[in-house]
Parts: structure tokens; C-alpha cells; sequence
């Protein structure tokens, strides 16, 4: 799968950026290269919530809904930054990337209002 993702502002960090390339990593089912289109040396991969985090469930508000054309749950896509390390993989649970999986327009949202971490250990996936 591959999808053109833009953001309606710059990602945390990757401003003026804010036209991707969405690209699943062969092999590993969830798992995406999120790319810079103006700069190709930025890449960030991104995991799938509803693969690797069926209990993650942030509330995302009505103003990031109408930024990203989003009106049901079933519309959008829940991607969470992973940070690989020699030590393990982190997640940023506190600034999911919401998509509509309908345009590909889509929306960095910082939760600091909910309890989510900034860095939490990606576990292991049972079978």
C-alpha cells in the first residue's frame, strides 16, 4: 500500500512539511515509512493503532474532526509514531496521526489533555 498523505499543519518538528508519502514496509503488516515529498532524507515510521494498539483509544476533538473532513470513527486511521532502538522500539502515544482514509488529508493531534505517553515500550504482539 502506498498513499499521498497532507497534513493540514506541519508535523511536530517537520515544519514548513506538510506532503508525505504513506508507505507500508513489506513483511511487517501495520508497519509504514511515513516520507517527506520535498525532502526525502525526512522519514518517520509509523505503526497502525488498530493492529498494534486495540486498547488506544484517544479522543480526537470536534475541531481536528472538521480540520481533516472526518465524520465517523470508521473513516479515519490511527497511525502512532515508533522510534526503533537498539534497546526497543518507543511509541508516541501522546501525538497520534489522525488520516481519513478517504482523502488522505490528515492531522498530527497533540493529547495533552489525556493520559497517553510520550514514549511507551511497544510489547510483543501475541499470535
Amino acid at each position: 500500500m502506498t498513499a499521498s498523505l497532507a497534513f493540514v499543519s506541519p508535523p511536530a518538528g517537520l515544519a514548513p512539511l506538510t506532503q508525505f508519502t504513506l508507505n507500508e514496509v513489506s513483511g511487517a503488516d501495520g508497519l509504514f515509512s511515513l516520507r517527506a515529498v520535498d525532502n526525502s532524507a525526512i522519514r518517520l515510521f509509523v505503526l497502525d493503532a488498530a493492529i498494534y494498539l486495540p486498547d488506544y483509544s484517544p479522543e480526537i476533538s470536534d475541531d481536528h474532526c472538521l480540520a481533516i473532513d472526518l465524520h465517523s470513527a470508521e473513516d479515519a486511521m490511527v497511525l502512532v509514531v515508533a522510534n526503533p532502538a537498539e534497546t526497543g522500539t518507543r511509541l508516541n502515544l501522546r501525538a497520534p496521526i489522525v488520516v481519513n482514509v478517504h482523502t488522505g488529508v490528515c492531522a498530527q493531534v497533540i493529547l495533552d489533555d489525556q493520559d497517553w505517553p510520550l514514549q511507551a515500550e511497544l510489547a510483543a504482539r501475541s499470535a
